[in-house]
Parts: C-alpha cells; sequence; structure tokens
C-alpha cells in the first residue's frame, strides 16, 4: 500500500481522511511493514465500506488485513438502524461465525509426547475433515430447525458436551434471534450431514504446547502455564454458511437501488438493517452462527472422546471460543454515549476489555480471551481484550496471520508431502486426507502471525498472554 495516501497518527495508527463519498474516515491498525504489504485493494475496500448508509466512528482494518469480497478481510464497521443503517453479507463473510475455541487439557506436552503418533491417528479417526467431509450425525428436518435455533446449547442437551461449556462461548452458546425458516432448503441440505466436521481450507484441529507466557497473571486466570498441552479448533458453518452467504449477497445486489443505496462495488451488497430483506438475513444468519457454534461443540465432544481412549486423566475444559465472522448488535459508545449498533467483523475477533458484563463472571476481571490461529506449523496466540479496544476498535482485534498469496499460488510453489516431511522434521505430526491441503495452507501462504499479533499488542488492540506451538495438526 502507499503509505503517502495515508495519515500517520502512531507507529501502529494510520488513517485514510474522510473525503469524496465517505462518511467516516479509514483506520488501519499496522506497522509499517504489514501496512506495505497490504495490497491497494485493501485500501479501496476500506473506503468503500466508509460510504455506506449509517455507518459510526469509522471503517476499520486489522493488522491482518488483506483484500476479500467487498469487505476487507480483517475489516470491522458497526451500522446504526435509525440512521438508514444496514447489514452485508459481504461483511459478514461466506463462511459464517468461522471461529476459533480452545481447550485446556490438563496435560503437559510431555504426556503427550508417548502417544503422539497414536492420538494424532485417533484425532484424524474420530473428526472427518477435508472437502465435503461428512459426520457421523444426519439431522432430520426438526432436528435441523432445533440446532439452528440453539447453537451450542442444543448441542449440549443432546450430550455433546458439558452444561459449564456454555459459560465459556460467546452468547453462551445460543445466538438469539436466530430464524430457521428463513434458510434455505438448499443451505440446510448442505449442513444435514456435516455437523462435527472440520471442512477444508485453513480450518484445522490442533494439540499446542504453551510454548511461551507474556503476562502470567491473565494467564493464571485463563488456566495457562508454560509447557502445558491444549486443543484448538478451528472451523465454522460449513456449507451451510457459505450457501447463506452466497443467496443474501445476490439478492441484496438486485435491491440496492430500491433502497436507494448506491453502491460503489456490487460486492459491497447490502440492505438496512430495518428493511424485510435485512432482518430476513439476519435471522438467517444467526442461525448460521448457531450451526458453527453447535458444530465446534460437536467437535469438542469427539475430541473429549478420542483423548479419553489414549489419555484418560486429560480434563479438557473449555478456556473460550470466539467467532470471527459475524454480524452482532452490541452497545458502543459512539460520540460520547452509548448506543446500539450492528457492529460486523470480517475475519476480525471481539476483544471486550476488563469488566465488560457480558464475559463470564471469572474472566471479566482480566478480560475476553482473543484466540489467534496461526498456520501450519507456526505459532497460534492467546490475548485478551484490553480497556483501550472499545476506543479504538469496537473492542476489535485481529483474527490471524492474513493471507499473502493466493492458494492457487501456493500450490504451484509447495508440494503437501514436502510440507508434512518438513513439519514431521520438526517434531510435528500433520494429519490430513489430501496432499494437496497441505500446499494449499503452507506458513508462507500466510504473512507472519508474529508480525501481526506483535501490532495488535502494540496497538493496545489485545495484549499478548501466551504463545502456543502445534504437536499435532488435523487438517482437511
Amino acid at each position: 500500500m502507499d503509505l503517502t495516501t495515508l495519515e500517520r497518527r502512531s507507529d501502529h495508527e494510520w488513517w485514510i481522511p474522510q473525503h469524496g463519498a465517505m462518511r467516516v474516515p479509514g483506520v488501519i491498525y499496522a506497522s509499517e511493514a504489514l501496512v506495505r504489504e497490504m495490497d491497494e485493494k485493501v485500501r479501496e475496500q476500506i473506503i468503500n465500506v466508509a460510504t455506506l448508509p449509517g455507518i459510526q466512528r469509522a471503517s476499520y482494518a486489522m493488522p491482518d488485513a488483506h483484500w476479500g469480497y467487498g469487505f476487507p478481510i480483517g475489516g470491522v464497521a458497526a451500522f446504526d438502524p435509525d440512521q438508514g443503517g444496514v447489514v452485508s453479507a459481504g461483511g459478514v463473510g461466506f463462511d459464517i461465525s468461522c471461529g476459533v475455541r480452545t481447550l485446556i487439557t490438563g496435560l503437559t506436552a510431555d504426556d503427550i509426547e508417548p502417544v503422539k503418533e497414536a492420538l494424532a491417528h485417533e484425532l484424524s479417526r474420530s473428526v472427518p475433515a477435508g472437502v465435503g467431509s461428512r459426520g457421523r450425525i444426519v439431522l432430520d428436518d426438526r432436528q435441523l430447525d432445533a440446532m439452528l435455533e440453539g447453537g451450542a446449547a442444543w448441542a449440549v442437551e443432546n450430550g455433546y458436551g458439558r452444561d459449564e461449556d456454555l459459560e465459556r462461548i460467546e452468547e453462551r452458546g445460543h445466538m438469539a434471534g436466530a430464524v430457521p425458516s428463513n434458510v434455505s432448503a438448499k443451505a440446510r441440505n448442505r449442513q444435514r450431514d456435516q455437523m462435527g466436521t472440520l471442512g477444508s481450507g485453513n480450518h484445522y484441529l490442533e494439540v499446542q504446547r504453551v510454548a511461551e507466557v507474556y503476562d502470567e497473571q491473565v494467564a493464571r486466570a485463563f488456566g495457562l502455564r508454560a509447557g502445558d498441552a491444549v486443543v484448538s479448533i478451528h472451523c465454522g458453518s460449513r456449507g451451510m454458511g457459505h450457501q447463506i452467504g452466497t443467496e443474501f449477497l445476490k439478492e441484496m445486489a438486485v435491491a440496492a437501488k430500491q433502497h436507494g443505496i448506491d453502491l460503489p462495488d456490487r460486492e459491497l451488497a447490502c440492505a438496512p438493517v430495518h428493511s424485510e430483506l435485512g432482518q430476513r438475513y439476519l435471522g438467517a444468519m444467526r442461525a448460521g452462527i448457531n450451526c458453527a457454534l453447535a458444530n465446534r461443540q460437536i467437535i469438542t465432544h469427539l475430541v473429549r472422546q478420542a483423548f479419553a481412549r489414549m489419555l484418560p486423566k486429560a480434563t479438557l475444559e473449555l478456556l473460550y471460543d470466539v467467532s470471527h465472522n459475524t454480524c452482532k448488535l452490541e452497545t458502543h459508545v459512539i460520540d460520547g454515549r452509548e448506543k446500539q449498533v450492528f457492529v460486523h467483523r470480517k475475519g476480525a475477533t471481539r476483544a471486550f476489555g476488563p469488566g465488560h458484563p457480558d464475559l463470564p463472571e471469572a474472566l471479566r476481571p482480566v478480560g475476553q480471551p482473543v484466540l489467534i490461529g496461526g498456520t501450519m506449523g507456526t505459532s497460534s496466540y492467546v490475548l485478551v481484550g484490553t480497556p483501550e479496544s472499545e476506543r479504538l476498535s469496537l473492542s476489535s482485534s485481529c483474527h490471524g496471520a492474513g493471507r499473502a498469496m493466493s492458494r492457487n499460488q501456493a500450490v504451484r510453489t509447495w508440494h503437501g508431502r514436502q510440507i508434512v516431511d518438513e513439519l514431521k522434521a520438526r517434531g510435528i505430526i500433520v494429519k490430513s486426507p489430501s496432499m494437496r491441503g497441505g500446499a494449499e495452507e503452507p506458513p508462507g501462504y500466510y504473512k507472519h502471525v508474529d508480525e501481526v499479533v506483535d501490532a495488535a499488542h502494540a496497538a493496545g488492540l489485545s495484549w499478548k498472554v501466551a504463545r502456543l506451538a502445534p504437536i499435532i495438526v488435523v487438517k482437511g
């Protein structure tokens, strides 16, 4: 990105001044090196989002921002429905409620080592992964409705998990306002036999070692110690979320003109929150969120079963579950007063600071865990929301490393077997049904996650708590 087009406010804060049709400025949180690496398309998309009706404060981009569909991935924007504010399917993304959850095993990495190969096999056997992967659970229409309405709470009620898990999930595992009937038959059929599956792309199940602790007090509150073993699950709403996004993007693009919305880019398709279409999308999107929450909950149950067979002393308590492709009604301080706004986070993570009332009581004194997934073979991170994140970014932070090249470029550059062998030499076991999956998601495909996390920390969006290093990787 051309730095001369930006106004530098600090080492890690860059502004695009309001001009032309922009209703608010653009704000990028990143180091100079990360901003230079960003495509010019990111700047264009930040500006385009800033032109949408009802947008509040700014059009934000996180340190891992890269070009996306309509909104940049790593984009954050809030809209006031009483000022004509919109909801955008492109501002949520295709993989609705894709997110990360981390489990505390109660074991050390040393405890894992003697059974590492066998555990990797057991996990890959227990949790289906890959394109079109199907689970052992097949839902009829009544069960689908209940799942889309209930989310992780439905999964727990049906024996997939523990009641206490719900305290450590956004929305307590149940996104209110879901309308299952707003989800098309095609979307429903795509999900009918995919519950409890990872899918493909950058989704994964990892056993990880707490390699480094940066904040002992917060780490203690989170139950993390150096040398501990944890499990992280990264996946979303699978085929259903993609189908919901695809269908509503088309409908919103056609309907924009009748709502008086002049789109600078057709990919920004949106509808007023108060419109029939906007409300219909919100009902379907919330059902998609519940689908993702239920999916991660079922996978958690399958992981616990696998550990019970191999390491019966493992506890596998849930640290937290965060989503990073959502639109949620939240209360934020806008122009000096509290206001309810619809916050889009696309490839961005909620990062509530200490004392926030929506956090579980045990975490409220320190703030919300912010779980940052790395790339295959690189570090992941646990961060925590800061007191300043509300003012800076509507309580938002980065969600991962951010792409540096396309999947097709990655496949031309790397070979799956080569990646698997290199990681094995480093003591990391990779289980995948497809060698192409490994080639599509090598470490070089992404920005350096350490740089992204350091930028989020330095900007004050979220603070570093611990670094996690992979031991076992299961992916599509």
